[in-house]
């Protein structure tokens, strides 16, 4: 039963995950027809708005965890002051996002270390994408908000909406009117403003009735609000250290030159597609343990979470044999530059032992995520980030490429490994 349950959630999540890094796969095969310039710009201007969206992805994770346990104990006005007190974060957000993209942009430039060539086009694709915040962040909160009333349906058509409409509007900005990064930027603003309204309508087919519960001034008290801020905090500060690890990997990649840029920034594509199936069940998590937490049934806690691991590493298994056996194959999707395929084919090896390897992390933050274990979820990351710094500083800088691969990799390994031990020390407890 349990396993049904599990499927139920993740298949649908699967599917529209994979959607995800196919919107980026296209982006590069796009831009990998012109040069690795162009490979390396689209790259570096994903990844600074990785690096700001992805600091506020507590929007989505926060929102999740409390949404489903509200669902698990019932209570309808918890539900909707939820989703009410999200979008009351997202527009101011957005809006000192907007405000200060002049500087917000300077300094993403700098910091990524580009050269003056590739720094006019990702100046180019910023400036446009950047207004799609208010977009990108109301999505956050409203699929965080689906998954928690165990909905994995609305995701599944969001996602895949907003990915069919950007990778069409990219191809014909791109193939057919001859733009470059700034074709691939407008396909991306465009479908996150279709995929906003898109969320609105399907809340309002479904769900209009819980507005009845919806009442401004629980949004604003200050004991609701702040146990919201809390929370929410502490993922953030747990997914600033996230993206300062794939920044720092960008920016360290952008110094070794215009071809290592390239090669990683592809290598880097497969793992997004491995860590999306992956997601598919610890979303499945996040939503299952958040709804009998919070039905205080610690039977059917654990064994979501053990059934949801046994998942998880059988699409680890899966993924790390498919790029074993078809990476060379995969690479030639990306790109039919010979030097970049050269550049890149040494180091696919990594991409074998990641999917093992770092997967118990994906699946442990959805377990955390579920039972709204932010304080557990920054306390790891900030000991995952050290070993990370640590393993950098004594190998990464001497072995050029590899040593970035290998500090990577135990980065995610200690992820894993601090959660595990937090888990086995604290239980069901760990809030």
């Amino acid at each position: 039963m349990m396993n049904k349950e599990i499927l139920r959630l993740a298949i649908p999540n699967i599917i529209s995950n994979i959607s995800v890094p196919l919107l980026s796969t296209v982006d590069t095969a796009l831009m990998g027809r012109l040069s690795e310039v162009h490979i390396g710009a689209v790259g570096v201007g994903a990844m600074i708005f990785n690096f700001i969206y992805w600091n506020f992805g507590f929007l989505r994770m926060g929102t999740t965890g409390m949404t489903a346990q509200a669902f698990g104990r019932g209570t309808q006005a918890g539900i909707i002051n939820t989703m009410g007190r999200a979008l009351l974060v997202v527009g101011v957000l957005a809006t000192i996002l907007l405000i200060t993209q002049g500087p917000l942009g300077r300094i993403s430039f700098y910091l990524m270390n580009i050269n003056a060539e590739q720094e006019l086009l990702v100046r180019e694709y910023f400036y446009i994408r950047i207004w799609a915040a208010p977009a990108t962040l109301g999505l956050y909160a409203f699929m965080g908000w689906f998954f928690g009333m165990q909905n994995a349906i609305y995701p599944l058509v969001l996602t895949v909406a907003i990915n069919v409409v950007n990778i069409i509007l990219s191809f014909y900005f791109v193939r057919i009117l001859g733009m470059d990064v700034g074709g691939v930027a407008w396909g991306t603003l465009i479908a996150q403003y279709f995929g906003l309204f898109l969320a609105i309508g399907l809340f309002a087919y479904r769900y209009r009735s819980y507005l009845e519960h919806l009442r401004m001034a629980a949004l604003t008290k200050w004991e609701e609000l702040q146990s919201f801020l809390s929370v929410n905090l502490d993922i953030f500060i747990r997914t600033i250290c996230l993206t300062f690890a794939f920044g720092f990997f960008y920016s360290q990649s952008a110094s070794e030159g215009e071809l290592v840029l390239a090669a990683n920034v592809i290598l880097l594509q497969f793992l997004n597609w491995m860590s999306y199936g992956v997601d598919g069940f610890a979303f499945a998590s996040e939503s299952l343990v958040g709804k009998y937490a919070g039905r205080e049934d610690p039977v059917k806690t654990n064994i979501a979470i053990r059934l949801s691991f046994i998942w998880g590493m059988g699409i680890a298994l899966f993924f790390s044999a498919l790029y074993g056996f078809g990476g060379n194959a995969l690479l030639r999707v990306y790109t039919n530059q010979a030097d970049v395929i050269n550049a890149t084919q040494p180091f696919l090896f990594w991409m074998v032992l990641f999917p093992l390897l770092s997967t118990p992390s994906y699946l442990w933050d959805g377990v955390f995520i579920g039972l709204t274990a932010s304080k557990a979820m920054r306390n790891t990351m900030l000991l995952a980030i050290s070993v990370y710094l640590l393993t950098f500083l004594l190998i990464g800088q001497s072995w050029g490429n590899h040593g970035l691969w290998l500090t990577m990799l135990l980065f995610m390994v200690a992820r894993g490994v601090f959660q595990q031990w937090y888990y086995v020390r604290k239980g069901l407890a760990l809030t």
